[in-house]
């Protein structure tokens, strides 16, 4: 069977359509390839992308250019990449499967129960911001996305977030904040638009696509969606409108659970509206960001467990009491049962 390995792995070609076969599942396509999905020799299914391009030269300047950044890369919040095929028409890149498919889905899926709660939400948000920063501040060299979006957020099987697609990513020296960028790269919706005027990338044009992503988070709506009239809709401009005249949750697509929440969800509406400040400069860098929405998930726990404590406190309370009465009771009837129970400290997270 044709194979190629990278390291200890195995990638089978026929089952992701490499030899013009049918494809074993397409898993979405963007502008450098398709995704698929494939199988290791140990039988692990991984997430496979096939490049494509105008010629062989450029696909292979792509191909490289992706190797060249995803390897610079480990963290919880990143799409890891396994391997890679060279030994085959066009280049392959191997990387972990995330089996809950994209955020993209669950927004917009009205169906799904993933983000029913605005505590998943908000760790949704939390856990894309702590990448962004991770690839702004602490990868070496540090990386700009580029196309940062809602289709390349994943999660795993735990509902985790991973940041995913780097074929619109650049490396930056350190201390750089921008590029000149040789074309417009990037989906347009999620675009900066101080990038589109100018052709500079910067770290602060992923903090505006983050922001685009959080206003789909809040309100369930495409940035360029369809109003009920059958118009155009800027969901930027119709959320920004509502933010400011105070109409911010009759547009959410979730219902708060109390006022803390709706203060928190306050909070993100307006980080949001900072992140999509037309001028890069007038934003909050990836990390201010993150370092807010990690202070409110972290809050959000701490009332989470202060809530199940205070309900814990209480049963034990009542079985104390309980207890104490059928010391007080000496002789029981045969009709009568004694029923004993343990009640155990528990913890959850997010």
């Amino acid at each position: 069977m044709n194979c190629c390995s990278f390291a200890s792995f195995l990638v089978h070609l026929a089952a992701i359509g490499v030899e013009e076969t049918t494809p074993f599942e397409k898993l979405g396509e963007g502008g450098f390839g398709s995704v698929h999905k494939g199988v290791l020799a140990d039988n692990t299914l991984v997430a496979v992308k096939k490049f494509k391009g105008v010629d062989k030269a450029q696909m292979n300047e792509e191909f490289q250019k992706e190797i060249g950044i995803v390897s610079q890369v480990n963290h919880k919040n990143v799409v890891k990449l396994l391997g890679l095929c060279l030994e085959t028409k066009v280049p392959l890149l191997v990387y972990e499967l995330i089996s809950n498919g994209t955020l993209f889905k669950h927004i917009h899926d009205k169906g799904s129960q993933i983000l029913a709660s605005w505590s998943s939400r908000l760790r949704i948000a939390s856990e894309i911001a702590l990448a962004l920063n991770y690839l702004h501040s602490l990868a070496d060299p540090p990386i700009i996305h580029g196309d940062v979006k809602s289709v390349n957020i994943l999660l795993d099987n735990k509902y985790t977030t991973k940041i995913a697609d780097f074929g619109a990513s650049v490396l930056i020296s350190p201390g750089q904040t921008n590029i000149l960028a040789s074309k417009i790269q990037g989906t347009l919706g999620y675009l900066d638009p101080e990038y589109l005027m100018t052709g500079i990338l910067t770290v602060q044009s992923d903090v505006y696509s983050f922001g685009v992503v959080l206003v789909e988070l809040l309100t369930g709506e495409k940035p360029n969606s369809i109003s009920s009239s059958g118009e155009k809709l800027n969901i930027i401009q119709h959320f920004i409108s509502a933010l400011e005249t105070n109409n911010l949750f009759k547009i959410l697509d979730f219902q708060a659970a109390d006022e803390g929440e709706m203060d928190e969800i306050e909070v993100v509406a307006e980080l949001a509206k900072a992140c999509l400040n037309r001028m890069g400069v007038n934003r909050p860098t990836i990390k201010q960001v993150s370092d807010r929405l990690a202070m409110l998930t972290e809050h959000t726990q701490k009332s989470w467990t202060q809530q199940n404590n205070d309900e814990m406190d209480y049963l034990l309370g009542e079985t104390s009491t309980s207890s104490r009465k059928e010391v007080d009771q000496p002789i029981l009837t045969p009709s009568q049962t004694v029923i004993s129970f343990q009640i155990e400290n528990y913890t959850d997270s997010i």
